[in-house]
């Protein structure tokens, strides 16, 4: 079963999204806008990461750290914005790998959908 880290500031969706990850087969440790994401991806153990700020800048700051950690350069990452183009211009910018955008709003089936793809086939 696929180990997913949720990063949401809102407890409400972050409830939410959990559950309909959790019924399409994935475990779900969420948690609200931290500083500590490096050690809360070593202590789950997280094949992915979910990014779901309110402001897109709190999710990039975010990505920005965990890319920066070799360990988890290549960590398959779904980012869910609200100003999708901005959030593309910023990922293309990067040359973002492994990275998956959701344009607001959503449902968990996107979001897991865009996990199993980026997470490739089950093993």
């Amino acid at each position: 079963m696929p180990r997913v880290l949720l990063i949401d500031d809102t407890p409400e969706i972050a409830e939410l999204l959990s559950f309909a990850l959790r019924d399409r087969g994935f475990e779900v440790f969420a948690s609200g806008f931290t500083d500590s994401i490096i050690e809360l991806l070593l202590d789950q153990r997280a094949d992915a990461l979910v990014l779901d700020c309110s402001v897109y800048n709190m999710s990039e700051s975010l990505f920005d750290v965990v890319r920066y950690d070799p360990k988890f350069a290549e960590l398959p990452v779904v980012i869910i914005s609200d100003t999708p183009e901005e959030a593309d211009k910023s990922l293309r910018s990067r040359d973002a790998k492994k990275v998956m955008l959701i344009p607001k709003p959503f449902t968990g089936a996107h979001v897991a959908r865009a996990l199993a793809e980026l997470l490739g086939p089950a093993k």
